[in-house]
């Protein structure tokens, strides 16, 4: 990620330890720094993408009630790449297949 997705991931990672209940004794810093670490070579849009699941509440693992730890949104951002990455693929299928032909069986 530049410096500046750096920054975004910041902000959609601290909405998402707000949205969470939190412990006393969480050194914020840290805890922050950790997530970063753990996410530095994702797209920002998957970033972004799993933790608005995660606060909706749309994904399936781990208790909807705390925050995700750092390997449970490492998971769900693989599972976003690997979607986006499909979506992609099949739009360049689609669009590499002369006009005559698409749709036919």
């Amino acid at each position: 990620m530049t410096a500046a997705e750096l920054q975004q991931a910041t902000k959609a990672l601290a909405a998402m330890f707000s949205c969470f209940p939190q412990s006393a004794l969480t050194d914020v810093d840290m805890q922050m720094r950790g997530y970063l670490s753990a996410v530095q070579e994702a797209e920002l849009a998957d970033l972004q993408s799993a933790i608005q699941r995660f606060m909706r509440g749309e994904v399936k693992t781990g208790n909807a009630q705390f925050c995700p730890s750092s390997a449970q949104l490492c998971i769900e951002l693989r599972e976003r790449r690997a979607i986006r990455e499909l979506l992609a693929r099949r739009a360049a299928g689609t669009l590499a297949q002369p006009v005559g032909r698409r749709g036919a069986a």
